[in-house]
C-alpha cells in the first residue's frame, strides 16, 4: 500500500526554483516602493507593488501545494512552509505600506522614510542573492551566513532609523497631530517590513544550521 502511494505521488518539485521566482517578486516590489518614495508616478508603483504581490501569492500557493504532494523534498518540510511564508510577509507588508500611503495620499516623504525603504531594496537583493545558493547548503553555507548577517543588521540599522524619524515628525509635526499620525503610520509599516526581512534571514540560517 505504501508502495502504491509513493508511486501517486510526484517524486520531486522545484522548490528552489520557486524560492527564487518569489524573490523575485520581492525585489521588484521593494524596487517599486523605492521609486514611490522618490517621488515616482505613485499609482503606477502602488499597481507595481499589488502586481508582484499577486504574483507572490500564486508561488506561495504552488510551494504549499507541492510540499503536500511531494514525496521527496530538499529539506524538512516545515522549512520550506516557513521560509516561503517569511518571504510572502515581506512583500504582504510592502503591499500593506503601498496601500497606506495611497490611502493617505502621501506624496512627500522624510528622508529617514527613504532610507528605510532603501534598505528593503538592499534585503531584497539579499535575499534573491541567497536563494541560488541554497541549492548547494553544504558548499555555500558560509556565504550564506554571511548573507543573513547582512540582513539582520539592515533591521537593526532600520529600527535606529525609525526611531530617529519619529521623533523628528513629533517634533516638526507638533502643531498637526493629523500628520504626526500618518507619519507614524508609515513608519509602522516600513519597520514591519524590515522585520519580515529578518525572520527570512533567521529562516535560511536554521536550514543553513541543520544541512550545512
Amino acid at each position: 500500500m505504501f508502495a502504491w502511494f509513493q508511486r501517486v505521488l510526484p517524486r520531486k518539485s522545484d522548490f528552489f526554483g520557486m524560492f527564487e521566482a518569489h524573490a523575485a517578486t520581492l525585489v521588484a516590489a521593494a524596487e517599486a516602493m523605492d521609486k514611490l518614495v522618490d517621488g515616482g508616478p505613485a499609482k503606477e508603483q502602488i499597481a507595481e507593488v499589488e502586481r508582484r504581490e499577486h504574483e507572490a501569492d500564486d508561488i506561495i500557493r504552488q510551494v504549499l501545494t507541492d510540499v503536500r504532494r511531494t514525496f521527496l523534498t530538499p529539506f524538512d518540510r516545515g522549512a520550506i512552509t516557513s521560509l516561503i511564508g517569511a518571504m510572502d510577509d515581506a512583500i504582504d507588508e510592502m503591499h500593506a505600506a503601498a496601500v497606506a500611503i495611497d490611502l493617505y495620499e502621501l506624496d512627500r516623504f522624510q528622508p529617514e522614510m527613504k532610507q528605510i525603504v532603501g534598505m528593503t531594496v538592499e534585503a531584497a537583493r539579499l535575499t534573491a542573492e541567497a536563494m541560488p545558493l541554497m541549492r548547494n547548503i553544504s558548499k555555500n553555507g558560509a556565504r550564506l551566513h554571511s548573507i543573513t548577517e547582512k540582513i539582520v543588521g539592515l533591521e537593526g540599522a532600520a529600527d535606529d532609523i525609525h526611531a530617529a524619524g519619529l521623533k523628528k515628525a513629533f517634533q516638526e509635526d507638533s502643531n498637526s497631530p493629523m500628520q504626526f499620525i500618518v507619519a507614524r503610520e508609515i513608519y509602522k509599516h516600513l519597520e514591519r517590513i524590515a522585520d519580515a526581512f529578518e525572520d527570512v534571514a533567521n529562516e535560511i540560517d536554521g536550514i543553513v544550521i541543520d544541512h550545512a
